[in-house]
């Protein structure tokens, strides 16, 4: 589906088969010189004839088309080295390209399974994932975009904002002017966007997510072009929402950790979750995600002095510190 949201604007709806975000938003802006298409979709034939078949019907020629990629998310990125062209440029962020050089998923393996996630199971979903990224990175020129830079399209200037915590190099555009923002999915309208904690050496992505929303409260928005699902508008009530979502699953954490030590992987599986099945019931990416979901808010909590980690028998657990 390709919708006109603004003039020169346009939505286009790619498919993600088989994912319960059904699909990715990717944005074609038309400009004087150039065309920016914002975020892409994954490397697959249905996602790729969507954009191609927009571009055919907006008249688009991919050799004066630029990109610009959010953040290292496959289904935002993953595309890109596909449609773009050698003429192409792609904006993206520093801090997450050099998540690019480490694909061994080593780290992740020995964090996780640290704090109580099953190794095999783990080791089993890496085994099946994708590897396009890492193999493709260097197939496209990256032109690399710091905060406060501008992307001028001649009838607009697009200001990038770094916004970290759904990933480290997480970026949003913002059109003064007109007021619009390219949100990715640091903003998301029905969806809480996932902050996760899946390295030991990632900093603190919660209290990152929460000083982004706040940077992003600052601006006047009229319209939300998300990663997902459909615009919106009212931006500030939206942040108010996602603000709330985060305190009350640090009280649920709390309220399990009065009552037990546990480690990461015991608490995600009893604390509630947006899905209508059983923890046992998960399927293990799920489960990934929401123990790293789990760990984000304990690395915020416990740097707030609030919960205290222990080592026993090779695997960290928490306590809240009152007790």
């Amino acid at each position: 589906m390709v919708e006109e949201v603004l003039p020169g604007i346009f939505r286009i709806e790619v498919p993600l088969r088989h994912n319960p975000l059904e699909s990715v938003n990717a944005y074609l802006i038309k400009g004087r010189k150039r065309n920016l298409v914002v975020d892409t979709g994954l490397d697959r034939d249905e996602c790729a004839k969507v954009l191609q078949v927009a571009f055919r019907k907006l008249a688009v020629n991919p050799e004066n088309t630029d990109f610009f990629i959010t953040h290292l998310h496959v289904d935002h990125l993953e595309l890109v080295f596909k449609v773009a062209s050698p003429n192409s440029r792609v904006f993206f962020n520093s801090a997450d390209f050099s998540i690019f050089d480490d694909d061994s998923w080593e780290d992740e393996l020995s964090f996780a399974s640290a704090h109580g996630f099953p190794p095999k199971e783990l080791q089993k979903m890496f085994n099946g994932f994708s590897r396009t990224v890492f193999n493709a990175k260097d197939k496209v020129k990256f032109t690399f975009l710091r905060d406060g830079e501008v992307i001028d399209m001649g009838n607009r200037l697009f200001q990038c904002l770094e916004t970290p915590g759904h990933t480290p190099g997480s970026m949003c555009l913002y059109e003064a002017g007109e007021r619009i923002l390219f949100s990715g999915d640091h903003i998301l309208e029905k969806i809480t966007p996932g902050i996760v904690l899946f390295r030991e050496k990632e900093m603190n992505p919660l209290q990152s997510y929460l000083e982004s929303l706040d940077k992003i409260a600052g601006l006047r928005v009229d319209l939300v072009l998300p990663g997902h699902r459909k615009v919106f508008g009212n931006l500030h009530r939206r942040i108010e929402e996602l603000i709330n979502h985060h305190r009350k699953r640090g009280e649920e954490i709390l309220t399990v950790l009065n009552e037990e030590d546990a480690d990461a992987f015991q608490l995600a599986s009893r604390i509630s979750w947006d899905l209508p099945l059983a923890w046992h019931e998960f399927p293990t990416l799920q489960k990934w995600f929401a123990t790293g979901e789990t760990l984000a808010h304990l690395k915020y909590l416990e740097n707030r002095k609030l919960v205290v980690r222990y080592e026993t028998a090779g695997k960290t657990k928490f306590i809240c510190a009152n007790t």
